[in-house]
C-alpha cells in the first residue's frame, strides 16, 4: 500500500510549552513553503520595481521576515483553550497547521471576550482572529475574511421539559446573550431600530456558562452556534433547540480591512490544500464529527451510570489502562456492556469488555465475567491493535482504528482501508476510512476482499459513541480537579500584546480470523 504524503496537522503539539515547531509538517511542506517564499519574493519584486516610490512591506512579507505569525482567539473549548499539558482546540490547531505552513513560529493571544480582542485586530496587534467568527454583511464592511472554512446556524436554545418556542413570538421568560456583536447580530433582525431589545446581555458569562445555565433551569434562553452547541450537549444532555434564528452562516479568520492581498492569497492557498488532502475534514471530525448525532435518552443513561456504577470499576480501569486513557477504556467497556459484567451477547461474548473465547484465550483470560481479568484482557487487547495499526499512522486516526478493529477485526479494518485507498481517499485518515467501512455489507465491494462481509457501519457507530463517552467523562473529570496550568490573564486592550502571549509552535464477524473482533454492542 503506497504511503501518503500529505501533510497533516498534528493533533496535540509534539513538544513543550517553549516551542511548537512541528518538524514533520514542516518536513512534507518544505516543497511548498519554498514555493510559496519565492512567489512572495518575486512579487514584492515586481511590485516595486514597477514604483518610483519605496513600498511598505506586504503584510505576508512582514510575517515571514519576523518569523512569527500573531493570532487573536478566545478562550473556548472549540476555539482556543489550555489542554493538560499544551494547548488545545479546534482554532488552535488551524492556525498552528497555518505557521507550520508558513514555516513561522505561531504566538496566540487569547482573550475573555470578542469585545477585548477586536480592538487587537483594528490596531493591528495581531495578524488575523481565529474565533469561530461567522461572515455576516456587518462585519464584511468593516473587516476582511479569510476563505470560509465551516459554517454554522445560530439555535435558540432551551431546557427539555419547558414548552419548546417554535419562534421569537413564543418565547416565555427571560433570553440572555453574550454581550457582543457575534450574538447580538442575529437578534436585531427581529427589532426596529427604534425599539429596546428584548434580551439582555451578559459580559460576566461566557456561551458554555450560559448554556449550562439553560441546562439548570437558571436560564430561560440562550442563543449558541450549532458547534458549541453539539458539543455542549454531550455534557448537558437536556438542552433543547427551539428553532435556527439564522440561516446557515460561513465562518472564516478575520483580518484587519487595511490588510492587503499577500495574506489573504496564502490563506486560500492553505485552506485550499487542507480540503484537497483530507487534513480539513479530520480536523473537523476529531472535534465535531462525532457529536453531530445526538441521544437524549443514551445521554442521559450514561450520565446516571458514570455516578451510580462507574465508580465500583473506576480503580481497575486505572489500574490496568497501562500506556492507555483509563476514561478512554471505562468509554469502551461501557459501550460493550453498559459496565455490566455479566452482560452476554446473541454471539457469546462476554464480560464487562466484551470478549470472544479466543481473545479471552489469547489474553490468557481464564473468566470473562471477573471484572478485573475482563478488564485485564481488555486493555492488553487494546494496546496489541495499537501496536499492529501501521506506525505511519497518527493519533488519534490510530487509537480510532484500533477502537474499530476491536469491534470488527482488525482484518475487516484493513479490508477497509484498501476500499478506501481504491476509492481515491487516505486510508491513514479515519475520517475517510469511517466513510467507507460500511462498504463491507455491499457485496460488490466485499466480495474483493480477503475476509469478506461485515457489519462495517456498526463499527462506524461504535467509535462515534466511546468518543462521546470519553469527551464526557474527560469533561466531568475536569470539572472535579483544579488545573495544572492556570490560564492566563488577557493582555489589556490597545496595549502591544508582546508579553501576554502564548507561543507555540463487538462480536466476531468471523471466529475463524485470528485478528477477530471482539464485539459488537
Amino acid at each position: 500500500m503506497k504511503k501518503f504524503s500529505s501533510p497533516r496537522i498534528p493533533s496535540k503539539p509534539h513538544l513543550k510549552w517553549s516551542s511548537y515547531s512541528v518538524p514533520e509538517f514542516r518536513k512534507i511542506n518544505a516543497f511548498g513553503k519554498y514555493c510559496l517564499r519565492l512567489c512572495i519574493t518575486f512579487s514584492t519584486l515586481l511590485f516595486m520595481s514597477s514604483c518610483s516610490q519605496p513600498q511598505h512591506a506586504s503584510s505576508l512579507s512582514s510575517i515571514l521576515q519576523s518569523g512569527v505569525l500573531k493570532v487573536g482567539s478566545v478562550y473556548g473549548r472549540t476555539t482556543y483553550y489550555n489542554g493538560s499539558t499544551s494547548p488545545e482546540g479546534f482554532e488552535y490547531e488551524l492556525a498552528q497547521g497555518f505557521a507550520d505552513y508558513l514555516g513561522v513560529r505561531l504566538e496566540v493571544y487569547p482573550y475573555y471576550s470578542y469585545r477585548e480582542l477586536l480592538p487587537q485586530l483594528e490596531n493591528k496587534q495581531v495578524d488575523l482572529i481565529a474565533a469561530n467568527v461567522t461572515m455576516t454583511e456587518q462585519r464584511k464592511e468593516r473587516y476582511r475574511f479569510g476563505p470560509a472554512y465551516q459554517s454554522v446556524n445560530f439555535e435558540l436554545v432551551y431546557r427539555k421539559g419547558r414548552n419548546r418556542p417554535r419562534d421569537i413570538q413564543q418565547l416565555e421568560g427571560d433570553l440572555t446573550i453574550v454581550a457582543n456583536d457575534f450574538y447580538r447580530e442575529p437578534l436585531s433582525v427581529f427589532t426596529q431600530s427604534d425599539e429596546l431589545p428584548f434580551w439582555q446581555e451578559t459580559d460576566e458569562k461566557d456561551i458554555e456558562e450560559l448554556l449550562e445555565m439553560v441546562s439548570e433551569d437558571e436560564l430561560d434562553y440562550t442563543i449558541s452556534d450549532s458547534n458549541i452547541l453539539a458539543v455542549a450537549r454531550r455534557r448537558y444532555p437536556n438542552l433543547g433547540i427551539g428553532f435556527s434564528v439564522t440561516d446557515t452562516l460561513q465562518i472564516g479568520w478575520l483580518l484587519n480591512k487595511d490588510t492587503d492581498d499577500s495574506l489573504r492569497a496564502a490563506l486560500i492557498e492553505y485552506f485550499g490544500s487542507l480540503q484537497a488532502n483530507g487534513q480539513l475534514s479530520a480536523l473537523e471530525d476529531k472535534y465535531f464529527g462525532h457529536v453531530k448525532s445526538f441521544d437524549y435518552v443514551d445521554t442521559r443513561a450514561f450520565m446516571r451510570a458514570v455516578d451510580k456504577t462507574l465508580p465500583t470499576y473506576k480503580e481497575l480501569f486505572e489500574a490496568y489502562a497501562g500506556d492507555n486513557d483509563w476514561r478512554l477504556l471505562a468509554a469502551m467497556s461501557y459501550q460493550e456492556s453498559h459496565w455490566d459484567p455479566k452482560a452476554k451477547s446473541p454471539t457469546g461474548v462476554r464480560g464487562l469488555m466484551m470478549l470472544t473465547l479466543a481473545t479471552a484465550k489469547d489474553m490468557k483470560v481464564k473468566s470473562r465475567l471477573d471484572p478485573e481479568q475482563s478488564i485485564s484482557g481488555g486493555a492488553r487487547y487494546l494496546s496489541s491493535l495499537l501496536r499492529r495499526i501501521p506506525a505511519r499512522i497518527q493519533s488519534p486516526d490510530r487509537i480510532w482504528m484500533a477502537l474499530a478493529a476491536y469491534n470488527v477485526g482488525l482484518g475487516h479494518l484493513e479490508d477497509a482501508r484498501k476500499i478506501t485507498e481504491r476509492q481515491g481517499y487516505n486510508p491513514d485518515l479515519w475520517v475517510d476510512v469511517k466513510k467507507h467501512l460500511p462498504l463491507l455489507r455491499q457485496k460488490k465491494f466485499y466480495k474483493s476482499t480477503r475476509y469478506g462481509y461485515a457489519r462495517g457501519d456498526e463499527a462506524v457507530n461504535y467509535v462515534d459513541n466511546i468518543r462521546r463517552y470519553y469527551d464526557t467523562l474527560v469533561w466531568l473529570e475536569d470539572q472535579t480537579q483544579l488545573p495544572e496550568i492556570a490560564p492566563e490573564l488577557p493582555p489589556e486592550i490597545n496595549s502591544p500584546p508582546s508579553s501576554q502571549k502564548t507561543e507555540s509552535g463487538s462480536d466476531a464477524q468471523s471466529q475463524t480470523d485470528s485478528d477477530s473482533s471482539t464485539s459488537s454492542n
